[in-house]
């Protein structure tokens, strides 16, 4: 009985999984991406800094990450007791056959292209309401187009930007902007136009991917084989 517990057990689990695979893949992020996020969440493995930010950053991914942390801790508790004889009881099984049944009809329906859309809608557009614009990662907030690009630009000793201004650099037909300039620990937004570049300088520009790339072509390359 022990063991026909655990099997199923194991298989409320994956249901678990990739019910909020879906889940997340609705809200906006790629089906592979949501199913590490959610087995990372659930083992409290693998889940680092940077990745964590795409689920801080949205009320809905947060209430889901919630539950997978308490859900995993609690799976592990349960499996580990179940192995131990400690969940044995005969009425157990059937109880949980119910809950798996429940789930397994919850994942399909989930799997429906028009559910998924009607989720994804509205989960859309209560974000929009609810979320404090401060509170969203930059991604959504900047990034909202293809074209669109967020990229910091190192400033060597034999760069052709030195000793000129920002405005002097950046003209204002082009489609960049200079958020601020960093220099060693310090931030540069005060007055920034007019602040004469130095070498060892580093910009964070916004704006057209394209131009960047053409303006700061020199630049971005040798960041490139710096790299490699």
């Amino acid at each position: 009985m022990e063991f026909t517990f655990t099997v199923i057990y194991l298989v409320i689990i994956a249901t678990i999984i990739e019910i909020n695979t879906i889940l997340f893949s609705v809200t906006g992020i790629k089906r592979q991406v949501a199913r590490f996020q959610v087995i990372s969440l659930m083992t409290g493995t693998g889940f680092t800094t940077g990745e964590s930010e795409v689920i801080l950053g949205h009320p809905f991914r947060r209430r889901l990450g919630i539950f997978l942390i308490l859900f995993g801790a609690f799976s592990f508790a349960v499996i580990i007791s179940s192995l131990s004889n400690i969940l044995s009881n005969d009425v157990l099984t059937p109880k949980v056959l119910y809950i798996e049944a429940g789930l397994i009809f919850l994942f399909f329906l989930l799997k429906l292209p028009f559910f998924q859309k009607v989720l994804s809608d509205k989960f859309k557009e209560k974000s929009e309401e609810t979320f404090e614009i401060d509170e969203l990662p930059v991604s959504q907030i900047l990034l909202t187009d293809e074209a669109d690009c967020l990229l910091e630009i190192k400033i060597d000793e034999k760069s052709s930007y030195i000793r000129k201004s920002v405005n002097e650099c950046i003209h204002k037909e082009e489609d960049i902007l200079v958020l601020f300039l960093m220099r060693g620990e310090l931030r540069i937004r005060n007055k920034l136009n007019d602040c004469k570049i130095q070498a060892g300088d580093r910009l964070l520009v916004y704006g057209n991917k394209q131009v960047i790339e053409e303006k700061f072509r020199g630049e971005i390359k040798k960041a490139e084989k710096e790299t490699v």
